[in-house]
Parts: structure tokens; C-alpha cells; sequence
């Protein structure tokens, strides 16, 4: 389900790269953990790794310079559309 509030951060991009949406957990980790939403699409864009988890999430992964190359998790539920970013740490 999506939450009316969580429908209104939904973002389509230009490029190929499909449409994600955050969860309100992943809205509030960007808080509670002061990680600009910039950051997170850079890595979404750009990762320095991927994979897959065990419990088919899309986890991306990306070395942040502002944070002296500290690794920005992002995780991803890709198996609805759009993509719900579920966390982020």
C-alpha cells in the first residue's frame, strides 16, 4: 500500500533509471541518520556495488567523499513498481 503522504515523493527520472519511491521508514532513516536524499540518488545512480539480497532486495552501494568515502547503503524492494527504497544506512 501507499501511503497518500508517500505518493507525493514518488520521482520519475529522465534517464533509463526506473522510478523509486521511499517508504516512510526510509524518509525518517534520512533524517534520523542526516543523509541528504541527494546522496541517495547518486548511489541509485552510480553505485560502486550491487547485489542482491537474500530476501530479493536490490541493495546499492556507494563510497560518499563529504563523508570521508564512508559507504551509503541504500536497499530496494525491486519487485513492485515503483521501486520502494526501504531503507537507507
Amino acid at each position: 500500500m501507499v501511503y497518500p503522504e508517500e505518493r507525493a515523493l514518488m520521482l520519475k527520472h529522465p534517464d533509463p533509471m526506473p522510478a523509486f519511491e521511499f517508504t516512510l521508514h526510509a524518509r525518517d532513516m534520512l533524517v534520523e541518520r542526516q543523509i541528504p536524499e541527494d546522496w541517495v540518488w547518486r548511489a541509485l545512480r552510480q553505485p560502486d556495488e550491487t547485489f542482491s539480497g537474500e530476501d530479493g532486495t536490490a541493495h546499492y552501494a556507494k563510497a560518499i567523499e563529504e563523508k570521508s568515502g564512508q559507504v551509503l547503503h541504500v536497499v530496494v524492494n525491486p519487485t513492485v513498481t515503483p521501486h520502494r527504497i526501504v531503507t537507507v544506512f
